[in-house]
């Protein structure tokens, strides 16, 4: 098969699709290696890019999707002018930076850091698919594990959970000296 009729069928599903599709799944249909489907989905990317199409493949962990150029978003929202999805509050995106940054992490870890219960926030993110159990601890009681999903990244635009920013260095604390009471 030749590498354009392998972008245009990579295309084709892609669209149809709607959602990120997982690499390994574009693989086996197109039967080729996983590295030979990378290697083709990295060139339609490169292509995309340097015909500024309307459209652009992005790449979300182990899936791939395809999108709107973020400079033409505008005039398709006008079109169709879509419903705002429901953000994210800050308690769940606080529980959510714990997780991302410590995975995997327990609930019991995430409470620790936070200083308050996390139960809601960790039923709204597993419902959203923003994150997964990913197995157990070995500690006591055995507690579960979670970690970010691929939804994670396509939701915050991240290819790789190492493109997360930094955390910034803590700032010490100043000690206040206090009067001596005799």
């Amino acid at each position: 098969m030749e590498s354009l009729e392998i972008a245009n069928i990579i295309e084709a599903i892609l669209f149809v699709a709607g959602e990120p599709v997982a690499i390994g799944d574009l693989a086996a249909a197109l039967e080729l290696s996983e590295m030979e489907t990378i290697i083709a989905v990295e060139e339609m990317q490169r292509a995309y890019n340097e015909s500024r199409r309307g459209i652009t493949l992005k790449r979300y962990g182990d899936h791939v999707r395809m999108e709107t150029r973020p400079e033409y978003a505008a005039y398709v929202e006008r079109l169709l002018q879509p419903v705002q999805r429901q953000s994210l509050s800050q308690t769940i995106l606080e529980t959510l930076a714990v997780i991302a940054y410590r995975q995997p992490a327990t609930k019991g870890e995430v409470e620790q850091v936070r200083g308050v219960k996390c139960d809601y926030s960790i039923q709204s993110l597993l419902s959203k698919g923003l994150i997964q159990e990913v197995g157990r601890k070995e500690a006591l009681g055995r507690p579960i594990l979670y970690a970010t999903t691929d939804r994670f990244l396509e939701h915050f635009g991240l290819s790789d959970i190492q493109d997360l920013p930094p955390l910034p260095d803590p700032q010490p604390v100043e000690k206040v000296d206090e009067p001596l009471t005799p």
